[in-house]
């Protein structure tokens, strides 16, 4: 989490939703919403703390806003301050971002700068990604033509190699940015591309030349713009002590010690206190060189005592091993060998391994009992460095040719890949008028099959005319029977019965007792045949109330013929199908008659139920389920049956719903709303 107190984080959430309450959502409220999130000038202004601070909280509240130009701008430039304040992993993080937001946009600008930042922050841990990122920089500036910053980039590369030991390769990297810079108005990497050269010849023990750029340096230090005197001075002070370095490496101890004397001020002191420690330093040295030991002692232990208050770990490895050469120089062995063994612990803690060299090589000249060791230890450290060195120039040469191929195989797929585009596209193109003929097609089938479906419709209905004829007919016919059967039949014999009780009424003895009871008893007969007539009466009113229902019964039973499903047809008794429109009924014969062909075609099922029940008192609602395999809805497109089920409802205004899963059986809802009931 951010190093932010509760209030300050709150403070800087409260102040943002307040800039994004006041404006309107439109594209130019939104790109200040993006520019307004960070506030360079504000930021530049914090100490390094509460920079951090700021830093943080701005970065939070960029993860809500869109890619867009602006937003990467803003990311690069917190990426910057990160790195002014020596927050190295949390400038890498940031740059590393605005990078792949830079490639998702194909932001060249951006993304070569992004490189650009991330090999900076890689440039002191892993010097092989800040060369690989410092490469990758310099091709994007190399397309964009901005020969300014290929410059630059040749220059960071060149650092990189110098401070591996690469002396060598970095002199051709900085002879080859300053070409790129030859009438540049950017006198300050001109500088520093001559500096670096002058020490890179230096190392390379070509004296005069290193001074010549040296020279150079100084010459493009008149044309640079400053902001101050103190700026001038910092970097004049810095050159000429590389100056003096050259002439001490060619003896000429006194000519140094002149030009640095009048350097030390207290001024520069207070301004800068490294550049001090680094001038007397390098004056004890040439003074000690040129057997001139006053006050060189002091001078060496003040400018160690000034950049170990400031915590600088090369600079005191460097006053260390120079105190220990004077202490050689006066004979002093024990502070010698004590003071240089420091500098030497120093140097392998700082992983120096030319400070480590010179540490060893004054040892083994110095410490007679422990000659021997310390002669093995330079001899097995400097096979170390020249293998390291060679591996290291194998590497970033093999960094140099793996960035090449890689290019060329790029390239190679960028061709194939258009060739792959331009035939996929004729391939869809031909697909889509395929398909879009095919369409047309099935289209016209579909508008005969309909034409057809109506009129099949047509005769259902009038089929179904001529059976309610047909019915209402039998049912007129079993009437006048009945009619008949009570007439001539029952209302005889009850007639008959009746006039013979009412003639044995008035009579007594045993024979006459004996015919009443045969009369009550032909009496009971009489009761049965009323009975059974009722009976009969009372089917032809199921019948007369439920004909449709026998219609769909006979629908689902036929299936026990022809199909392994089990089929159950449940109704609903209280539908009065008779005051129920025609189109209604056959619309669901059509939907059940193709559910159960679809269960008996796709479903596999082991049993299916078709129920058809009446909620409230104008819904009318059938559901068909089964069993069987199911189907993926969303992503399985409808056939023409279920598309026919559904065109159906809807021409009814009905719901239309399916409920399905794979291996979880199918369920299907048909409800209609009968509004004219």
């Amino acid at each position: 989490m951010f190093n932010l107190t509760i209030q300050t984080r709150f403070f800087y959430i409260f102040i943002v939703l307040i800039f994004f309450s006041c404006k309107k959502n439109d594209s130019t409220n939104y790109k200040n919403s993006v520019t307004h999130l960070f506030d360079k000038n504000y930021a530049t202004s914090l100490e390094n703390q509460k920079k951090e601070e700021y830093l943080d909280s701005s970065l939070y509240l960029l993860k809500k806003i869109r890619n867009n130009a602006e937003l990467r701008d803003v990311y690069l430039e917190i990426a910057s301050e990160y790195y002014y304040i020596n927050s190295s992993k949390k400038s890498l993080a940031v740059s590393l971002k605005a990078l792949e937001l830079s490639k998702r946009a194909n932001d060249s600008i951006r993304m070569a700068k992004a490189s650009y930042f991330v090999g900076d922050c890689y440039e002191n841990t892993r010097k092989d990604s800040a060369y690989f990122y410092y490469l990758q920089a310099e091709k994007l500036y190399h397309k964009l033509q901005d020969y300014d910053n290929v410059a630059r980039m040749l220059f960071s590369k060149g650092y990189v190699l110098f401070y591996d030991g690469n002396y060598v390769e970095c002199s051709v990297e900085i002879s080859k940015a300053l070409s790129y810079l030859k009438g540049s108005k950017d006198y300050e990497l001109i500088y520093s591309c001559n500096t670096l050269m002058g020490n890179c010849l230096e190392k390379l023990v070509k004296y005069d030349q290193a001074l010549q750029y040296h020279a150079t340096a100084l010459e493009v230090l008149g044309k640079m713009k400053f902001t101050g005197k103190d700026d001038i001075n910092k970097y004049n002070v810095s050159s000429i002590i590389n100056v003096c370095n050259l002439y001490d490496l060619q003896g000429e101890y006194a000519k140094s010690a002149k030009i640095l004397e009048p350097l030390l001020t207290p001024d520069l002191r207070k301004k800068w206190p490294r550049l001090y420690a680094n001038v007397m330093s390098n004056l004890a040295y040439s003074k000690m060189k040129n057997k001139d030991y006053e006050n060189v002692k002091p001078m060496l232990l003040e400018s160690l005592k000034i950049v170990d208050s400031i915590g600088l770990g090369p600079d005191i490895l460097y006053k260390k091993i120079r105190i220990g050469e004077y202490y050689l120089s006066q004979k002093d062995t024990l502070n010698a060998i004590s003071t240089l063994e420091e500098a030497n612990h120093l140097a392998v803690t700082l992983n120096s391994s030319n400070e480590i060299l010179t540490t060893l090589r004054f040892l083994y000249k110095t410490d007679k009992k422990k000659m021997l060791f310390y002669t093995k230890e330079y001899i097995k450290l400097s096979d170390s460095i020249n293998a390291v060195q060679k591996n290291a120039h194998d590497k970033y040469s093999r960094i140099e040719y793996e960035t090449s191929r890689i290019e060329d195989e790029n390239k190679i797929l960028t061709k194939k890949n258009f060739y792959i585009l331009i035939s996929s596209f004729v391939l869809i193109l031909a697909l889509l008028i395929f398909t879009l003929f095919r369409g047309l097609k099935y289209k016209n089938l579909e508008m005969k099959f309909f034409k057809k479906e109506q009129q099949a419709n047509e005769v259902i209905y009038q089929l179904l005319m001529d059976q309610h004829e047909k019915i209402t007919t039998a049912r007129e016919n079993e009437k006048t029977k009945i009619a008949k059967e009570l007439h001539d039949g029952i209302m005889n014999k009850i007639y008959s019965v009746r006039m013979n009780l009412g003639f044995f009424n008035s009579q007594n003895g045993n024979e006459i007792v004996e015919k009443r009871k045969y009369y009550i008893t032909e009496l009971q007969h009489i009761e049965t045949e009323v009975r059974t007539i009722s009976h009969g009466l009372s089917n032809s009113a199921f019948l007369e109330h439920n004909d449709f229902n026998n219609l769909l019964l006979t629908l689902v039973d036929h299936q026990k013929e022809i199909s392994d499903t089990k089929f159950v047809y449940t109704d609903n008794e209280t539908i009065d199908w008779r005051s129920i429109q025609i189109i209604y009924k056959i619309n669901l014969y059509r939907i059940i008659q193709e559910a159960i062909l679809n269960v008996n075609k796709y479903a596999n099922a082991k049993s299916c139920e078709v129920k058809i029940y009446k909620k409230k008192h104008n819904i009318l609602k059938l559901t068909i389920t089964d069993d069987g395999v199911g189907f993926d809805v969303k992503n399985r497109k409808a056939g023409i049956g279920l598309s026919n089920m559904r065109d159906r409802v809807s021409s009814l205004n009905g719901k239309f719903i399916v409920v399905s899963s794979v291996n979880s059986g199918t369920k299907i809802e048909v409800t209609f709303t009968l509004d004219w009931l």
